[in-house]
């Protein structure tokens, strides 16, 4: 699944888009099977991109287009079955149900899909250090935690691009090496893509980038 951005300028940005960006106003093919850093300081729009891609947001100028199609002729049909077959994402804030259990969060999004195992879940969680969290309040848990929660619960559905929002901002080395590992493996298993955004083009941590973006 191809994506194509020409010519778009998010509305929130439009009177102070950066004449240097490789993205905002500019034709950019992301390729299936390649992987994308999209990198900038903070408030030049990541999160934003990221919602277009995914078709949270549609106030922009130019065009996205999302497997030949135009992103904003796409029906909620058509969305519903990208997000669950095609785009998977942690967002920044991770949007987790704080008033249930870590475990919980992982089994609704799990009960949409047959092929999950429950075992392999709780194996995810021992790998990246949350297992002893999983019965807990996702409130009660650390930002850190939460995001290696939102980690593993992307990562339950089939997906031809992976989308990550700043996904290890606050993971020290050890535990962003092991969630870049398991992030690998599942990337390379769907023989599938990652985008993901960082605050900077020296942050692609454990993971491979065919290609590097300045946003804004």
């Amino acid at each position: 699944m191809q994506i194509v951005l020409k010519n778009l300028i998010p509305a929130p940005l439009a009177e102070v888009l950066n004449p240097n960006s490789e993205v905002w106003n500019k034709t950019l093919q992301l390729e299936k099977g390649k992987n994308y850093l999209i990198y900038s300081p903070s408030g030049k729009g990541k999160s934003t991109f990221l919602h277009i891609i995914y078709g949270l947001r549609k106030d922009f100028q130019g065009n996205l287009q999302i497997a030949q199609q135009d992103s904003q002729h796409l029906s909620l049909e058509n969305w519903a079955n990208i997000r669950q077959n095609h785009f998977s994402i942690v967002f920044q804030d991770l949007r987790l149900f704080l008033h249930l259990t870590a475990w919980e969060n992982l089994l609704i999004k799990a009960a949409l899909y047959t092929h999950t195992q429950e075992k392999e879940l709780q194996k995810q969680a021992e790998f990246l250090g949350v297992a002893h969290v999983l019965h807990k309040k996702v409130h009660t848990l650390s930002y850190g935690e939460r995001q290696r929660i939102a980690i593993i619960r992307a990562l339950i559905q089939p997906f031809e691009w992976l989308l990550l929002d700043e996904p290890f901002s606050h993971l020290d080395s050890n535990n962003i090496q092991k969630a870049c590992e398991l992030i690998n493996q599942k990337v390379q298993e769907q023989k599938a893509s990652i985008l993901m955004t960082s605050l900077g083009i020296e942050q692609t941590y454990f993971l491979n980038f065919d290609e590097k973006k300045l946003l804004g």
